[in-house]
């Protein structure tokens, strides 16, 4: 494990493990850390060396002295090439492949816009990015949704009542009402998700771009999707996957939590 120091930004931390040689960029989705992959141990970890990064308001990374407002602004998009660039600075200019799981897509997705020329291979897992998701837009860009995000934050009932709400009108599934009821119960958790989700609102990814590079460059592109997954099905994605010829799509049977030993082993018995 080690640190990124990325000016302007803060101090990135990161995991290394998996027993391949090939180095891939990893980042993880929310409330988990960069070393949410070891899991893969059959299917990813005997062909890469993982480098998997936490994001802020995660375990070991921190912002450098940012004030709230600049939180609620929004990370630049430009800054996530410097987690490369820093990357580079301590392990040398190299090809790399990169695997990201539910949030942590974007900013794997704008790095394909940074690096396509020096990347073998991408796999997406529930990937975040590919579309506007109208409830994440609603809480960091809309006025009122901002307003009822933080008042959401500040409170021990409404984040759950509005939990429950959104299971019973089905905008979530049981599993997912579980995983983000575990994520708001202290209020720690709830302004963690407050700052996460608005310091990420400005990475949107230049999907045409992205898919065009994918093509020129005749990068490996993987995309898994849970059948089951109501945050980020395959529907949502299909305007990119169908400018995407070559990738290969796989839609396992099991909801948005996907980073699990059941995948791994599903990858693994189906020829991954």
């Amino acid at each position: 494990m080690g640190f990124l120091q990325i000016s302007g930004l803060g101090k990135v931390h990161f995991h290394e493990y998996g027993e391949g040689a090939k180095p891939m960029l990893a980042f993880h989705g929310y409330g988990m850390t960069g070393r949410q992959f070891h899991v893969l141990q059959q299917s990813i970890l005997p062909h890469y060396h993982i480098y998997g990064f936490d994001h802020f308001f995660h375990n070991e990374s921190k912002l450098d002295n940012w004030t709230e407002q600049q939180i609620l602004t929004g990370m630049p998009k430009a800054l996530v090439r410097e987690y490369v660039e820093e990357w580079f600075k301590i392990y040398g200019r190299q090809r790399f492949s990169l695997m990201a799981y539910s949030v942590g897509a974007k900013l794997a997705l704008i790095l394909i816009e940074e690096y396509a020329d020096l990347i073998d291979e991408i796999i997406l897992m529930a990937p975040d990015g590919l579309s506007v998701h109208k409830g994440f837009y609603f809480l960091t860009d809309n006025p009122a949704g901002k307003q009822l995000f933080k008042w959401v934050s500040k409170s021990a009932w409404l984040a759950p009542a509005m939990l429950k709400s959104m299971k019973k009108l089905k905008f979530i599934d049981d599993s997912l009402h579980k995983i983000a009821y575990s994520e708001i119960d202290t209020p720690k958790k709830r302004l963690d998700v407050y700052y996460t989700l608005n310091l990420i609102r400005r990475l949107t990814p230049d999907v045409n771009k992205v898919a065009e590079l994918i093509n020129k460059y005749q990068i490996s592109c993987i995309m898994i999707f849970g059948r089951d997954d109501h945050l980020f099905p395959k529907a949502d994605a299909m305007e990119f996957i169908d400018l995407l010829p070559n990738a290969n799509i796989i839609v396992a049977p099991f909801g948005h939590w996907l980073v699990t030993k059941e995948i791994d082993k599903y990858l693994l018995d189906n020829g991954f």
